[in-house]
Protein backbone atom coordinates (compact mmCIF):
# COMPACT_ATOMS: atom_id res chain seq x y z
CA UNK A 1 0.00 0.00 0.00
CA UNK A 2 1.37 3.59 -0.88
CA UNK A 3 1.20 5.77 2.03
CA UNK A 4 2.24 9.41 2.42
CA UNK A 5 0.51 10.33 -0.74
CA UNK A 6 -0.09 13.78 0.13
CA UNK A 7 2.87 14.76 2.52
CA UNK A 8 4.48 16.77 -0.24
CA UNK A 9 5.34 20.75 0.06
CA UNK A 10 5.96 23.16 -2.62
CA UNK A 11 7.81 26.20 -2.30
CA UNK A 12 9.06 29.06 -4.76
CA UNK A 13 10.21 26.85 -7.89
CA UNK A 14 10.51 24.01 -5.35
CA UNK A 15 8.65 20.99 -4.76
CA UNK A 16 9.05 18.04 -2.76
CA UNK A 17 7.31 14.92 -1.87
CA UNK A 18 7.05 11.11 -0.44
CA UNK A 19 5.59 8.21 -1.01
CA UNK A 20 5.94 4.84 0.77
CA UNK A 21 5.51 1.52 -0.09
CA UNK A 22 6.17 -2.13 1.04
CA UNK A 23 7.18 -4.81 -1.03
CA UNK A 24 7.22 -8.17 0.09
CA UNK A 25 10.94 -8.52 -1.15
CA UNK A 26 13.85 -8.41 0.66
CA UNK A 27 15.74 -5.28 0.30
CA UNK A 28 18.58 -6.98 -2.09
CA UNK A 29 16.51 -7.66 -4.25
CA UNK A 30 14.28 -4.72 -4.56
CA UNK A 31 17.89 -2.38 -4.25
CA UNK A 32 19.41 -4.17 -7.42
CA UNK A 33 16.15 -4.23 -9.17
CA UNK A 34 16.07 -0.41 -8.78
CA UNK A 35 19.67 0.55 -8.94
CA UNK A 36 19.69 -1.16 -12.60
CA UNK A 37 18.28 2.05 -14.02
CA UNK A 38 17.51 -0.07 -17.63
CA UNK A 39 14.49 -1.37 -15.68
CA UNK A 40 12.63 2.31 -15.24
CA UNK A 41 10.15 1.97 -18.46
CA UNK A 42 9.16 -1.18 -17.07
CA UNK A 43 7.21 0.73 -14.37
CA UNK A 44 7.68 4.01 -15.03
CA UNK A 45 4.97 4.34 -17.70
CA UNK A 46 6.26 8.36 -18.82
CA UNK A 47 9.62 6.62 -19.33
CA UNK A 48 10.51 4.82 -22.83
CA UNK A 49 13.91 3.86 -22.87
CA UNK A 50 16.72 4.22 -20.03
CA UNK A 51 20.33 3.22 -21.58
CA UNK A 52 23.67 3.29 -19.70
CA UNK A 53 25.90 5.82 -20.69
CA UNK A 54 28.87 4.75 -18.64
CA UNK A 55 29.90 0.78 -19.16
CA UNK A 56 30.12 -1.57 -16.03
CA UNK A 57 27.22 -2.43 -13.86
CA UNK A 58 25.13 0.00 -11.67
CA UNK A 59 26.74 2.36 -8.71
CA UNK A 60 28.20 5.13 -7.67
CA UNK A 61 28.69 7.72 -10.47
CA UNK A 62 27.08 5.27 -12.96
CA UNK A 63 25.06 7.82 -15.58
CA UNK A 64 22.13 7.03 -17.87
CA UNK A 65 20.03 8.72 -20.72
CA UNK A 66 16.56 7.90 -21.28
CA UNK A 67 13.73 9.09 -23.47
CA UNK A 68 10.30 10.04 -22.04
CA UNK A 69 7.02 9.93 -23.76
CA UNK A 70 5.58 12.53 -20.94
CA UNK A 71 4.79 15.02 -20.62
CA UNK A 72 6.10 15.58 -23.65
CA UNK A 73 8.95 13.92 -25.80
CA UNK A 74 12.47 14.23 -24.80
CA UNK A 75 15.63 13.09 -23.34
CA UNK A 76 17.03 13.03 -20.00
CA UNK A 77 20.40 12.47 -18.21
CA UNK A 78 20.46 11.02 -14.65
CA UNK A 79 23.31 9.97 -12.38
CA UNK A 80 23.59 7.61 -9.37
CA UNK A 81 25.03 10.26 -6.82
CA UNK A 82 24.48 7.87 -3.98
CA UNK A 83 24.98 3.91 -3.93
CA UNK A 84 24.65 2.36 -0.59
CA UNK A 85 23.55 -1.11 -1.27
CA UNK A 86 20.43 -2.60 0.07
CA UNK A 87 20.07 0.71 1.98
CA UNK A 88 19.57 3.94 0.08
CA UNK A 89 20.42 4.97 -3.54
CA UNK A 90 20.19 8.39 -5.07
CA UNK A 91 19.60 9.70 -8.18
CA UNK A 92 19.72 12.97 -9.85
CA UNK A 93 19.31 14.51 -12.93
CA UNK A 94 16.05 15.28 -15.38
CA UNK A 95 12.90 14.39 -14.77
CA UNK A 96 10.53 15.44 -17.22
CA UNK A 97 10.31 19.30 -17.24
CA UNK A 98 12.29 19.89 -13.70
CA UNK A 99 15.53 18.79 -12.39
CA UNK A 100 16.17 17.26 -9.19
CA UNK A 101 16.65 13.94 -7.03
CA UNK A 102 15.07 10.87 -6.17
CA UNK A 103 16.13 9.47 -3.09
CA UNK A 104 14.75 5.40 -2.17
CA UNK A 105 15.51 4.77 1.47
CA UNK A 106 15.30 0.85 1.73
CA UNK A 107 14.15 -0.64 5.05
CA UNK A 108 14.15 -4.51 5.08
CA UNK A 109 14.23 -8.13 6.55
CA UNK A 110 14.46 -11.04 5.20
CA UNK A 111 11.11 -11.49 3.61
CA UNK A 112 10.04 -7.78 3.39
CA UNK A 113 11.32 -3.97 2.22
CA UNK A 114 9.96 -0.88 3.13
CA UNK A 115 10.55 1.32 0.38
CA UNK A 116 10.72 5.35 0.75
CA UNK A 117 10.88 7.57 -1.70
CA UNK A 118 11.21 11.10 -1.96
CA UNK A 119 11.53 14.00 -4.59
CA UNK A 120 13.37 16.96 -4.40
CA UNK A 121 12.79 18.81 -7.64
CA UNK A 122 13.83 22.72 -8.85
CA UNK A 123 11.07 24.06 -11.14
CA UNK A 124 14.24 26.19 -12.75
CA UNK A 125 12.37 28.89 -15.20
CA UNK A 126 8.99 27.39 -15.06
CA UNK A 127 6.24 29.30 -12.64
CA UNK A 128 6.16 27.68 -9.31
CA UNK A 129 3.97 24.90 -9.31
CA UNK A 130 0.33 24.65 -7.56
CA UNK A 131 -0.52 22.88 -5.32
CA UNK A 132 -2.67 20.73 -7.73
CA UNK A 133 0.11 20.10 -9.78
CA UNK A 134 2.56 18.78 -6.89
CA UNK A 135 -0.21 16.35 -6.03
CA UNK A 136 -0.22 14.88 -9.52
CA UNK A 137 3.30 15.09 -9.49
CA UNK A 138 3.42 12.84 -6.53
CA UNK A 139 0.39 10.42 -7.21
CA UNK A 140 1.96 9.24 -10.95
CA UNK A 141 5.12 8.41 -8.75
CA UNK A 142 2.46 6.55 -6.38
CA UNK A 143 1.39 4.72 -9.10
CA UNK A 144 4.49 3.78 -10.73
CA UNK A 145 5.60 2.54 -7.33
CA UNK A 146 2.92 0.23 -7.26
CA UNK A 147 3.66 -1.18 -10.36
CA UNK A 148 6.96 -1.57 -9.20
CA UNK A 149 5.76 -3.84 -6.36
CA UNK A 150 3.67 -5.55 -8.75
CA UNK A 151 6.67 -6.82 -10.74
CA UNK A 152 8.65 -7.43 -7.51
CA UNK A 153 5.77 -9.98 -5.98
CA UNK A 154 4.87 -11.41 -8.96
CA UNK A 155 4.38 -14.94 -8.65
CA UNK A 156 7.35 -15.77 -11.35
CA UNK A 157 9.35 -13.15 -10.24
CA UNK A 158 12.71 -14.38 -8.95
CA UNK A 159 15.01 -14.10 -5.85
CA UNK A 160 17.69 -12.33 -8.62
CA UNK A 161 15.14 -10.42 -10.45
CA UNK A 162 17.10 -9.19 -14.39
CA UNK A 163 15.68 -7.32 -16.97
Amino acid sequence: MITDFFRSSRTDKHVRFTNTVRIERPAGVVFDYLADLRNLPAWNYAIRETRPITPGPAGLGSVYRQLRSLPRPMQEQLEIIEYERDHRLVIEGGFGLLQGRATYGLDGSAGATTLVNEFDLHAGALNALSGLATRGIAGAVAQNLQVLKDILEAPNARNGITR
